[in-house]
């Protein structure tokens, strides 16, 4: 498999994760948004959406969009399973995972900060607080889904979670990572985000996602 994904690409990183925890091996291929490369004919004739990540199958087929990939993958490769055993936990899982995918990535991605600075004209100061207003909100948001999945676990006898939901990572904890990363990069105030942290924390701490962390990506830039 090919992966065409950029190192700080949040949406990149999710399926780094994703490839990394099922153990599967793939051609790393940079794709510089700053630069402009996804805008590139041989780059953009492939996927309608002309974004990252685009993930090229062994069979040659290019899939788009991280979260629909990241489902290719686990049906593709079962183990381990990035959703759980349950409708009802999936659909946790899910609407974890959206929360960051769908309500706060959207609109801080690169694209809509430089629209809002080269269109706009607002200004750096303006930029970041926009930024950190919609991170923090959606963050404070998750903070407080995680609280009610605890009651709910609780209520029925079940262990605490360690990660977003369990013990083992899902699809939740491949977006969660990832838009942290970027909410620290940007310097939003993460204080009170307890359950949020804690998730963060413990995956941090196992190999998979220190290995698919920007950091450790061949096209990094300090």
């Amino acid at each position: 498999m090919q992966l065409y994904n950029y190192f700080r690409s949040s949406a990149s990183f999710r399926v780094r994760i994703a490839l990394q925890l099922k153990g599967l091996p793939y051609d790393y291929m940079p794709v510089h948004l700053v630069k402009g490369e996804h805008k590139a004919p041989d780059y953009a004739g492939r996927i309608g959406d002309a974004l990252v990540p685009t993930l090229v199958t062994d069979g040659g087929t290019a899939l788009s969009q991280s979260m629909a990939i990241i489902e290719y993958l686990d049906e593709t490769h079962p183990t381990p399973a990035l959703l759980p055993a349950t409708p009802l936990a999936r659909a946790r899982v899910r609407a974890l995972a959206q929360m960051v995918a769908c309500e706060i990535h959207p609109i801080n991605n690169l694209r809509v900060l430089r629209y809002l600075v080269h269109e706009l004209k607002v200004d750096e100061d303006a930029k970041n607080a926009w930024y950190h207003h919609w991170v923090r909100s959606g963050l404070e948001a998750f903070e407080r889904q995680l609280d009610l999945l605890a009651q709910e676990r609780a209520a029925q006898g079940m262990a605490p979670s360690v990660l977003c939901w369990g013990d083992t990572p899902t699809l939740a904890d491949c977006c969660l990572v990832p838009q942290i990363f970027n909410a620290q990069r940007f310097k939003v105030s993460l204080d009170g985000l307890l359950r949020t942290m804690s998730a963060f924390d413990a995956c941090m701490a196992l190999p998979a996602f220190q290995q698919a962390q920007p950091s450790a990506c061949p096209d990094n830039e300090a």
